[in-house]
């Protein structure tokens, strides 16, 4: 098998080999290339030490990147190629980061300490693959599977605990069972990664998790996320529902866009129901309130998990909201919630809606979303013939009322928002006369 390389690392490959030094392309970008697949970056790993990388360019721009651990990075044509002698880790003591590196000529000690075979291939034109591990036929077999002892990967660094499954799920491999065992034995070292680390896989895995493979792993979401176990057991006797909150949450994500947000709102939006369950007299359970707890958890989570204070706001709103019926609600009840949470977080709702319908029981599901259909047909009515949801959107501003004649004070807070009130219940168009007139109304009646 032939790799295409791009002229630019090929140029790089040629000078390295014709000053007297082994090269490869390495990596994803092999893995990449031999499934088939675009290839963003390539990466370069050579016999050369940092310096002789730097001498062999001269002539050439070169950055020290990372010249401590044997990286710099070459630029060819406007093309930025990192190259990285071959090297050795040491100790992990951290179950993050090597203690410390050694270079090596030897390329199959390079590859012997990289996580997955997958990932441990090296190729050039010149010499074809160098394979160690077997990692063009996992390719070819659509397998994750650990460089020797998973274990000892596993506690070199944790954080290739999400890498393995995020891996899996982009590239649609399966993981081998020995790996998958370790994973399982290792998910404590989760503990040991940072929160935004962490967050950034969990973001890039999601949108492609469906139902079995967040159970088959729910011990690794439950070791990021513990205020979800309690879902796992929790029974919903309510004959809208088939599954516990866990499993129904978890078939909630499979049936939603996607979307890395949308799915991580998908996986929480129930997990305020464990605290809230009751049960009547009738063998019944209930959840009242579980949108405003579950929130108020989310919150929780998001500040844990160091997200962004965006990210934090739509998902917290997604996972209070989430059981609102928007084909029985009144127009103003409506429109405020459009002027609370914005359309983006709106139609997200909808989709989270779908998603939580669709995880239910089949019996209900017509029904579900012909109603969740119908809330949208509302949704998109209201946006075409309304542009009033704030009250920053009244054609009528403070200072005009009060140019228009309004003495200034405390009364023009408090007539803007009679003035929004009337307006979205629609008994007042949003027109700035409109607006004028009726403000000096309500004032000259004493009612401010």
């Amino acid at each position: 098998m032939i790799i295409e390389i791009p002229s630019q690392v090929n140029k790089a490959l040629s000078i390295l080999s014709a000053a007297g030094y082994e090269a490869y392309v390495v990596g994803g970008a092999v893995r990449d290339a031999v499934m088939g697949r675009p290839v963003n970056d390539w990466d370069v790993t050579t016999s050369a030490m940092p310096q002789e990388t730097e001498a062999a360019f001269e002539g050439f721009k070169v950055i020290e990147t990372g010249i401590k651990h044997g990286t710099v990075t070459v630029i060819i044509d406007s093309c930025h190629i990192e190259i990285t002698t071959f090297r050795i880790d040491g100790g992990y003591s951290d179950n993050r980061h090597p203690d410390y590196v050694e270079f090596t000529d030897d390329i199959t000690l390079d590859l012997s300490r990289r996580d997955f075979t997958c990932n441990a291939v090296a190729y050039s034109p010149e010499k074809g693959f160098k394979d160690p591990f077997g990692g063009v036929e996992d390719i070819k077999n659509g397998v994750i599977r650990c460089v020797g002892e998973p274990d000892i990967r596993f506690h070199e660094d944790g954080l290739r605990i999400l890498r393995a499954l995020r891996f899996s799920r982009t590239l649609g491999f399966d993981i081998d069972a020995g790996t998958a065992q370790s994973i399982h034995r290792c998910v404590h070292l989760l503990s040991n990664i940072s929160s935004e680390r962490i967050m950034a896989e969990l973001l890039r895995m999601i949108p492609y998790c469906g139902m079995d493979f967040l159970d088959e792993y729910s011990d690794v979401i439950f070791e990021i996320i513990p205020e979800l176990k309690s879902e796992k057991g929790c029974a919903q006797n309510h004959e809208r529902h088939i599954y516990d909150v866990w499993l129904h949450s978890c078939r909630a994500v499979e049936a939603s866009p996607a979307d890395a947000e949308i799915r991580l709102a998908a996986l929480l939006h129930d997990i305020g129901k464990p605290s809230c369950k009751s049960t009547d007299e009738n063998g019944v359970d209930h959840f009242y309130s579980h949108g405003k707890a579950g929130a108020a958890i989310t919150a929780d989570i998001m500040n844990r998990l160091k997200t962004s204070g965006r990210l934090k706001r739509k998902i917290v709103n997604l996972i209070e909201y989430h059981d609102f019926l928007p084909e029985k609600i009144s127009d103003k009840t409506f429109r405020k919630y459009i002027g609370i949470l914005g359309e983006e977080t709106i139609r997200a709702l909808f989709a989270i809606r779908e998603a939580d319908i669709r995880a239910q029981n089949p019996a209900f599901l017509e029904e579900g979303l012909r109603a969740n259909e119908e809330g949208m047909r509302r949704f998109e009515e209201i946006l075409s013939r309304e542009n009033c949801f704030k009250i920053s959107d009244l054609a009528a501003k403070g200072g005009e009322l009060i140019a228009a004649g309004l003495p200034q004070g405390p009364a023009i807070g408090k007539i803007h928002l009679a003035l929004f009130d009337e307006v979205i219940s629609g008994t007042l168009p949003n027109e700035k006369e409109a607006l004028i007139n009726r403000a000096k109304e309500l004032y000259e009646n004493g009612d401010y």
